[in-house]
Protein backbone atom coordinates (compact mmCIF):
# COMPACT_ATOMS: atom_id res chain seq x y z
CA UNK A 1 0.00 0.00 0.00
CA UNK A 2 1.15 3.39 -1.08
CA UNK A 3 1.88 6.07 1.99
CA UNK A 4 0.84 9.19 0.89
CA UNK A 5 3.69 10.63 2.25
CA UNK A 6 6.22 8.97 0.62
CA UNK A 7 4.42 9.40 -2.45
CA UNK A 8 4.26 13.15 -1.77
CA UNK A 9 7.77 13.15 -1.76
CA UNK A 10 8.35 11.37 -4.55
CA UNK A 11 6.28 13.71 -6.41
CA UNK A 12 7.82 16.47 -5.27
CA UNK A 13 11.20 15.26 -5.99
CA UNK A 14 10.12 14.75 -9.70
CA UNK A 15 8.29 18.19 -9.92
CA UNK A 16 11.30 19.86 -9.30
CA UNK A 17 14.16 18.09 -10.47
CA UNK A 18 15.69 17.50 -6.95
CA UNK A 19 16.55 13.70 -6.83
CA UNK A 20 16.08 10.57 -9.61
CA UNK A 21 15.32 8.53 -6.54
CA UNK A 22 11.60 8.89 -7.12
CA UNK A 23 11.73 6.56 -10.44
CA UNK A 24 12.13 3.78 -7.88
CA UNK A 25 9.67 5.04 -5.86
CA UNK A 26 6.95 4.75 -9.54
CA UNK A 27 8.23 1.59 -10.23
CA UNK A 28 7.93 -0.17 -7.34
CA UNK A 29 4.34 1.31 -6.78
CA UNK A 30 3.20 0.55 -10.03
CA UNK A 31 2.57 4.49 -10.67
CA UNK A 32 2.34 4.42 -14.55
CA UNK A 33 1.34 7.87 -15.28
CA UNK A 34 4.40 9.05 -12.74
CA UNK A 35 6.54 6.97 -14.23
CA UNK A 36 5.81 8.07 -17.53
CA UNK A 37 6.55 11.96 -17.02
CA UNK A 38 9.74 10.62 -15.20
CA UNK A 39 10.88 8.86 -18.75
CA UNK A 40 9.59 12.17 -20.60
CA UNK A 41 11.28 14.50 -18.66
CA UNK A 42 14.67 12.14 -19.24
CA UNK A 43 14.15 12.32 -22.71
CA UNK A 44 13.51 8.84 -22.96
CA UNK A 45 10.03 9.97 -24.74
CA UNK A 46 9.69 6.26 -26.55
CA UNK A 47 9.35 4.75 -23.41
CA UNK A 48 7.14 7.39 -21.76
CA UNK A 49 3.93 6.90 -24.76
CA UNK A 50 4.25 3.58 -24.44
CA UNK A 51 3.70 3.75 -20.61
CA UNK A 52 1.26 6.42 -21.29
CA UNK A 53 -0.58 4.54 -23.74
CA UNK A 54 -0.96 1.97 -21.67
CA UNK A 55 -3.47 3.33 -19.44
CA UNK A 56 -4.58 6.38 -21.86
CA UNK A 57 -8.08 4.45 -22.00
CA UNK A 58 -9.31 5.94 -18.61
CA UNK A 59 -7.01 8.25 -17.27
CA UNK A 60 -7.01 11.75 -19.34
CA UNK A 61 -3.79 13.08 -18.23
CA UNK A 62 -2.20 10.03 -19.68
CA UNK A 63 -4.20 10.54 -22.89
CA UNK A 64 -2.57 14.14 -22.90
CA UNK A 65 0.87 12.51 -21.92
CA UNK A 66 0.51 10.39 -25.65
CA UNK A 67 -0.05 13.47 -27.23
CA UNK A 68 2.69 15.96 -25.43
CA UNK A 69 5.35 12.81 -25.87
CA UNK A 70 4.83 12.88 -29.54
CA UNK A 71 4.75 16.73 -29.81
CA UNK A 72 7.87 17.19 -27.72
CA UNK A 73 9.65 15.32 -30.68
CA UNK A 74 8.60 17.66 -33.59
CA UNK A 75 5.34 15.72 -34.32
CA UNK A 76 1.73 16.70 -33.87
CA UNK A 77 -0.07 12.92 -33.72
CA UNK A 78 -3.96 13.18 -33.12
CA UNK A 79 -5.89 16.41 -31.22
CA UNK A 80 -5.55 17.61 -27.62
CA UNK A 81 -9.03 18.73 -26.10
CA UNK A 82 -9.73 22.13 -25.21
CA UNK A 83 -9.33 21.03 -21.46
CA UNK A 84 -6.53 18.97 -22.22
CA UNK A 85 -4.69 22.25 -23.12
CA UNK A 86 -5.98 24.43 -20.78
CA UNK A 87 -5.58 21.50 -17.50
CA UNK A 88 -2.05 20.29 -18.61
CA UNK A 89 -0.22 22.74 -20.68
CA UNK A 90 1.37 25.57 -18.80
CA UNK A 91 2.26 22.71 -16.08
CA UNK A 92 4.12 20.46 -18.17
CA UNK A 93 5.49 23.49 -19.79
CA UNK A 94 6.92 24.55 -16.82
CA UNK A 95 8.48 21.22 -16.19
CA UNK A 96 10.21 21.39 -19.34
CA UNK A 97 11.78 24.42 -18.68
CA UNK A 98 12.51 22.96 -14.89
CA UNK A 99 14.48 20.31 -16.50
CA UNK A 100 15.84 22.54 -18.96
CA UNK A 101 14.36 20.61 -22.05
CA UNK A 102 14.96 23.75 -24.06
CA UNK A 103 14.24 21.20 -27.30
CA UNK A 104 10.88 20.36 -26.12
CA UNK A 105 10.17 23.70 -26.13
CA UNK A 106 11.07 24.76 -29.26
CA UNK A 107 9.25 21.62 -30.51
CA UNK A 108 6.21 22.65 -28.57
CA UNK A 109 6.23 26.63 -29.96
CA UNK A 110 6.83 25.58 -33.38
CA UNK A 111 2.82 24.12 -33.23
CA UNK A 112 1.40 27.03 -31.03
CA UNK A 113 -0.71 28.50 -33.86
CA UNK A 114 -1.91 25.10 -34.32
CA UNK A 115 -2.58 24.40 -31.16
CA UNK A 116 -4.06 28.44 -31.01
CA UNK A 117 -7.17 27.31 -33.30
CA UNK A 118 -7.75 24.10 -29.95
CA UNK A 119 -7.98 26.65 -27.10
CA UNK A 120 -7.23 30.08 -27.69
CA UNK A 121 -5.90 30.63 -24.01
CA UNK A 122 -2.53 28.91 -25.00
CA UNK A 123 -0.92 32.25 -26.40
CA UNK A 124 -1.29 33.65 -22.43
CA UNK A 125 -0.12 29.97 -20.79
CA UNK A 126 2.60 30.08 -23.32
CA UNK A 127 3.69 34.48 -22.31
CA UNK A 128 2.94 33.94 -18.43
CA UNK A 129 5.33 30.61 -18.46
CA UNK A 130 7.76 31.87 -20.03
CA UNK A 131 7.60 35.25 -18.11
CA UNK A 132 7.90 33.08 -14.73
CA UNK A 133 10.84 31.21 -15.81
CA UNK A 134 13.03 34.21 -16.53
CA UNK A 135 12.52 34.47 -20.63
CA UNK A 136 10.66 38.32 -20.20
CA UNK A 137 11.00 39.50 -23.81
CA UNK A 138 9.42 36.35 -25.34
CA UNK A 139 6.24 36.12 -22.66
CA UNK A 140 5.34 39.74 -23.66
CA UNK A 141 5.30 38.55 -26.89
CA UNK A 142 3.36 35.77 -26.59
CA UNK A 143 1.42 38.41 -24.18
CA UNK A 144 0.86 40.76 -26.76
CA UNK A 145 -0.43 38.57 -28.85
CA UNK A 146 -3.09 37.13 -26.57
CA UNK A 147 -4.17 40.66 -26.33
CA UNK A 148 -4.88 41.34 -29.82
CA UNK A 149 -7.49 38.14 -29.81
CA UNK A 150 -8.83 38.82 -25.71
CA UNK A 151 -8.46 42.55 -24.96
CA UNK A 152 -11.51 42.11 -22.31
CA UNK A 153 -9.59 39.11 -20.31
CA UNK A 154 -8.44 40.46 -16.95
CA UNK A 155 -5.65 38.78 -16.34
CA UNK A 156 -3.73 38.86 -19.31
CA UNK A 157 -4.00 42.81 -18.49
CA UNK A 158 -2.47 41.94 -15.31
CA UNK A 159 0.04 39.67 -16.65
CA UNK A 160 1.57 42.76 -19.00
CA UNK A 161 1.29 45.35 -15.69
CA UNK A 162 3.69 42.49 -13.77
CA UNK A 163 5.83 42.23 -16.42
CA UNK A 164 5.80 46.31 -17.34
CA UNK A 165 6.63 46.93 -13.42
CA UNK A 166 9.23 44.84 -13.10
CA UNK A 167 10.86 46.74 -15.93
CA UNK A 168 10.04 49.87 -14.24
CA UNK A 169 7.52 51.22 -16.93
CA UNK A 170 5.47 52.39 -14.31
CA UNK A 171 3.16 54.32 -16.86
CA UNK A 172 2.44 51.04 -19.07
CA UNK A 173 1.97 48.90 -15.78
CA UNK A 174 -0.34 51.49 -15.09
CA UNK A 175 -2.12 51.55 -18.06
CA UNK A 176 -2.43 47.85 -18.15
CA UNK A 177 -4.11 47.97 -14.82
CA UNK A 178 -6.84 50.38 -15.53
CA UNK A 179 -7.04 47.90 -18.66
CA UNK A 180 -7.72 45.59 -15.91
CA UNK A 181 -9.84 47.06 -13.39
CA UNK A 182 -12.25 48.44 -16.28
CA UNK A 183 -12.76 45.43 -17.30
CA UNK A 184 -13.02 43.84 -13.38
CA UNK A 185 -13.07 46.46 -10.53
CA UNK A 186 -12.91 43.56 -8.12
CA UNK A 187 -9.71 42.56 -9.53
CA UNK A 188 -8.00 41.95 -6.09
CA UNK A 189 -4.39 41.58 -7.74
CA UNK A 190 -4.66 44.30 -9.73
CA UNK A 191 -6.16 46.56 -6.88
CA UNK A 192 -3.28 45.76 -4.86
CA UNK A 193 -0.30 46.44 -7.42
CA UNK A 194 -2.24 49.67 -8.56
CA UNK A 195 -1.88 51.39 -4.38
CA UNK A 196 1.44 49.56 -4.27
CA UNK A 197 2.48 52.16 -7.43
CA UNK A 198 0.71 54.78 -6.17
CA UNK A 199 2.21 54.32 -3.23
CA UNK A 200 6.19 54.01 -4.91
CA UNK A 201 5.41 57.18 -6.87
CA UNK A 202 4.65 59.25 -3.99
CA UNK A 203 7.93 58.59 -2.13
Amino acid sequence: MITSNLYQKALEEMLTASSDDCQHFFVENNCTLELAYWELLHKNTQKASELFAAISDFDIRAHWGVFISNLVQGEAKGYPTYFELRNFFEIDLNLFFTYYLGNYIENIIRYIDWLFTINPEILKFTGRTFLVNGYEKYGLMFLLRAKEYFFNDPELHYLLAEYYTKENDIKSAQEALLNCLNILPAYFPALTLQRKLKLNCKK
